[in-house]
């Protein structure tokens, strides 16, 4: 059978309606209106939150809306605008006439011999310095004049039991002082640095009195020690104040020796263990570093002292709190890329004093 099909069109149904619409009081343009209102309100705030970038954000700039690429653009303009000249961000490599970038929040390099500052991050910040402490540690020692053939025992005192770091001195091994100040300096041997402080003439109390007193004598004012080792926080002070003590470390060839000394093979009844250097800048043997040390504890960050000579120039480098253990030397790169393309920088200022 076949289904019969209307030829009536929609004004056919239209003509019914008008007379329905007329009793309800509504007009003939409401009546035919697709209800398209309500998704549209359900497209527009149904959005889940966990796809932000489907909905258009704005933020509020000094009264006027912008979309928020427009308002990022702007705030990164803003602070371009306002950021201090001491604090360097641009990539050295790239623009030879740009301040180097460094990942450090703590950075100061300063020209050893005539004291111009040449470049200045938050240097007189107190901060933790992990095992920088060593320099100071082998200043004492060194001063001490005590005899380096004498020989010391590591003993169970001399274990971490701060931070527990591991160490291969062995409880019971015996080294002579020289050895030990060695291993503190050049691989950073917390039970070595804590051995030469016990050894010393009244124990480690007397040693770390002797540190602070030392500071104070060198101009670092912002300087404290509590500890031998640099395992604690409470080791403080300023990228300044470091400068300070690099510079007079600097004076005492022992430490220029130990604290640049690629490697020592050291012979015990245990056997013979390598050492390393834990300054890589060393290691690669591509820079003239006259005496260095590397630190890092989590508080302070990774932190690096150096004194190298550039372009005839002894400088001194500090950096403090580097965005990682190869940063810390990465750094040190781009403070050189960055002099080497500025032969001149420190042509003014000559008779300018020593760091103070």
């Amino acid at each position: 059978m076949t289904r019969a099909v209307s030829t009536r069109g929609p004004h056919w149904a239209l003509s019914l309606l008008l007379p329905l619409c007329m009793l309800l009081g509504l007009d003939a343009a409401q009546a035919t209106q697709p209800h398209t209102r309500h998704v549209t309100a359900k497209r527009t705030t149904t959005h889940p939150a966990s796809h932000p970038a489907k909905v258009a954000r704005k933020s509020s700039v000094r009264g006027k809306t912008v979309s928020r690429r427009q308002a990022a653009h702007r705030g990164e303009a803003l602070a371009r605008a306002h950021r201090p000249a001491h604090v360097h961000r641009a990539v050295a490599h790239v623009d030879p006439d740009a301040p180097p970038r460094i990942t450090a929040n703590v950075a100061y390099v300063v020209d050893q011999q005539t004291g111009e500052v040449l470049l200045g991050r938050n240097e007189e910040v107190v901060h933790p310095i992990a095992s920088l402490t060593k320099l100071m540690t082998g200043m004492i020692v060194a001063e001490a004049q005590l005899p380096m053939d004498e020989k010391i025992v590591i003993d169970d005192s001399d274990v971490d039991r701060l931070k527990f770091s591991s160490s291969r001195l062995r409880v019971g091994t015996e080294l002579t002082r020289g050895e030990a100040l060695h291993l503190a300096l050049m691989s950073s041997e917390n039970r070595a640095a804590h051995a030469l402080a016990r050894t010393y003439p009244g124990g480690e109390s007397a040693f770390v009195s002797a540190m602070n007193v030392k500071a104070r004598q060198l101009g670092m004012e912002h300087t404290t020690y509590v500890e031998p080792t640099g395992l604690s926080s409470e080791n403080q002070s300023s990228a300044h104040d470091l400068a300070l003590l690099t510079a007079a470390a600097y004076e005492h060839p022992l430490l220029r020796r130990y604290t640049t000394s690629p490697g020592y093979r050291l012979a015990t009844d245990h056997g013979t263990t390598q050492y390393v250097n834990t300054n890589r800048l060393v290691r690669a043997g591509t820079w003239d570093i006259g005496l260095q040390k590397t630190g890092y504890i989590r508080e302070a960050g990774d932190c690096l002292i150096l004194q190298a000579k550039l372009a005839g120039r002894k400088l001194i480098m500090v950096f403090l709190d580097s965005a990682s253990a190869l940063a810390r030397f990465t750094d040190a790169e781009h403070v050189r890329t960055w002099l080497r393309a500025h032969p001149d920088l420190t042509a003014e200022d000559k008779g300018a004093a020593a760091p103070s």
